[in-house]
């Protein structure tokens, strides 16, 4: 885990540099998350003695290690732990394998793209027109033979 070598260097790399920058914003936005919310409201206060009275003021240094600091480690580690993810050698060969196959896969032109999403949506909504459609005569038959206010 500690070494910085990377494994087949010029294979995969696409999905391998894809990978990491979405496991990469997963721990940023983490690292964020955590220093707007659970963190933030964390306060520390030292006690001082002024003229004999004892006053509470705010701890800045000890605040800002826990608002910033501590968010920073964290996504600092996770940098590191989602760059030897992506260079270890199981990992990388699946992602490698995965970067031949999305190759091999043959895509559609923008054409029969909008075309078979047109048919997506025109089927969606006849069938929703269709079930529409058998709710309401069912409701109206269940009303005409009074159905529904047996229970009443």
């Amino acid at each position: 885990m500690l070494a910085a070598n990377l494994y087949k260097r010029n294979q995969g790399r696409l999905t391998r540099q894809l990978t990491a920058v979405g496991l990469l914003l997963f721990v940023y936005f983490g690292a964020w998350a955590l220093s707007h919310g659970a963190l933030a409201d964390i306060h520390y206060y030292k006690s001082i003695e002024i003229d004999g009275v004892e006053k509470q003021i705010e701890n800045q240094a000890l605040n800002t290690f826990i608002h910033l600091g501590i968010p920073v480690i964290l996504a600092s580690a996770g940098t590191w732990v989602v760059y030897r993810i992506v260079n270890y050698p199981r990992f990388a060969d699946f992602l490698i394998s995965v970067e031949a196959e999305m190759d091999k896969v043959s895509w559609s032109s923008w054409p029969e793209l909008w075309r078979s999403t047109a048919v997506v949506i025109v089927t969606m909504v006849l069938l929703a027109i269709v079930l529409l459609s058998f709710d309401v005569f069912w409701h109206w038959f269940f009303e005409l033979i009074k159905f529904n206010r047996i229970g009443n």
